[in-house]
């Protein structure tokens, strides 16, 4: 009976630390364990998302042709083909036609100002030229009847004579300054009336050029794909569009690559050039290898108001097949984060202990030891062990110290708690 109780189990300490031996076979062999090997280990991450071409052409409201929103009255169907040359867009017209309108009537009224303006100042400058040509008749006739001769005429006459003279010559100069005057006023109004013509002008051009890019037409050949707003929404019949804002695009099918959203948690170790591949799930028995191009350098919200976050990961493929591959289409990813050969265990057979460090129960001849190892990369059921195990030891795939139920393990005392997963070292 003593015997059997000293054999449970007997605690050796080795310098400050110490480990638990386990003599009881029976106790031992009821551990599973698990024989550490060198092995592939890669960790690859899944996600999902679309096609889209490497390159293509926007599609916008043309920028400069109305000083406000314009509305749309037809688009071409999402998706459908479509040739250089086809119209794609069509906004509604009434706002450049009002303006054609006004145009058009502003210009009429200028163009009949200007004749009227043309015909009163002719006649106002006929009436100065006709006051003036009197008042030099008047002249000439005054200078030729003067009284000068002082035995003829009293003095008094003669200072009458030269009186009239300078007054008739005065009303002369005046006529003349009064026909310049009227000839200015009347170029003058001409040449304001000819502003509001030439600003009816512009108006009826930019009316013109609005009217002649309400249609936005294919500038090559390629497939119409409408562009969704920042909450996700297609554009329809009746929005308002400021001009230069994005309406759809046109790919160039030649070069394809794929965006997928990897969720946040499963982000870590992301980077550029790590091998990928993607199956488009209208063709699931082919896969397209490629690598990551690009990486998000934060993650977002697929969707407004969403708290789950994702990393937008694109990929190079190595090959575009423009018979199955189409923009738009959905497509499952699968990045390649990690990939090396290493001692990989079970992460079930890794232990923290109350200090925070990671253990592993290695097996003797006399029962089980623990072991401080250091963790490098890992997946939800495998963990890379740097330091601390060789190829060749056989581990335990449970705390030994604990019993199934939760409690310390038969002959021994709990050498720690078993938290819910061991420290993982950078991936």
């Amino acid at each position: 009976m003593i015997r059997g109780l000293l054999a449970v189990g007997i605690v050796a300490a080795i310098g400050a630390g110490a480990y638990y031996v386990f003599a009881g076979s029976s106790h031992a062999d009821s551990i599973p364990t698990y024989t550490v090997e060198q092995s592939s280990f890669v960790r690859r991450v899944h996600a999902e998302g679309n096609l889209r071409a490497v390159k293509s052409t926007p599609i916008a409201a043309p920028p400069g042709m109305a000083r406000g929103p314009m509305k749309l009255a037809w688009l071409a169907p999402d998706g459908v083909k479509v040739k250089a040359g086809d119209v794609i867009v069509r906004f509604d017209p009434t706002d450049p036609e009002k303006q054609l309108r006004d145009g058009q009537s502003d210009l009429d009224s200028a163009k009949a100002k200007l004749g009227s303006e043309s015909i009163k100042g002719r006649a106002a400058v006929a009436d100065r030229d006709t006051d003036a040509k009197l008042a030099a008749d008047e002249l000439d006739e005054m200078r030729k009847l003067q009284a000068k001769d002082p035995m003829i005429f009293s003095r008094n006459q003669i200072i009458e004579s030269e009186i009239d003279e300078k007054l008739g010559d005065q009303k002369q100069a005046h006529a003349e300054q009064a026909k310049k005057i009227e000839r200015s006023r009347s170029q003058s109004n001409t040449a304001v009336i000819s502003v509001e013509e030439q600003k009816a002008q512009l108006a009826i051009n930019h009316a013109n050029q609005s009217l002649a890019r309400m249609e936005i037409k294919a500038p090559h050949d390629g497939i119409f794909v409408l562009q969704r707003n920042w909450r996700g929404a297609l554009p329809k019949l009746g929005d308002s569009l400021w001009p230069g804002q994005p309406v759809a695009e046109i790919p160039i099918l030649e070069a394809m690559e794929a965006e997928i959203f990897v969720l946040e948690v499963e982000g870590s170790g992301l980077a550029e050039k790590q091998p990928a591949e993607i199956v488009i799930e209208a063709q699931p028995g082919r896969t397209f290898a490629g690598k990551v191009r690009l990486v998000d350098k934060l993650a977002q919200p697929r969707q407004p108001g969403s708290p789950v976050q994702y990393f937008a990961v694109v990929i190079e493929l190595d090959k575009t097949d423009g018979a199955v591959m189409k923009p738009g289409q959905r497509v499952q990813g699968m990045v390649i984060l990690d990939q090396q050969q290493a001692l990989v265990v079970p992460r079930q057979a890794i232990v923290v202990d109350h200090d925070g460090n990671n253990l592993a129960y290695r097996k003797t001849q006399t029962g089980f030891e623990p072991v401080k190892v250091e963790l490098g990369a890992a997946t939800s059921g495998r963990v890379v062990v740097k330091t601390g195990l060789a190829a060749g030891d056989e581990i335990a795939l449970r705390d030994p110290t604990r019993s199934l139920d939760g409690g310390s393990g038969s002959g021994s005392e709990p050498h720690s708690s078993a938290p819910s997963a061991p420290r993982m070292g950078p991936p």
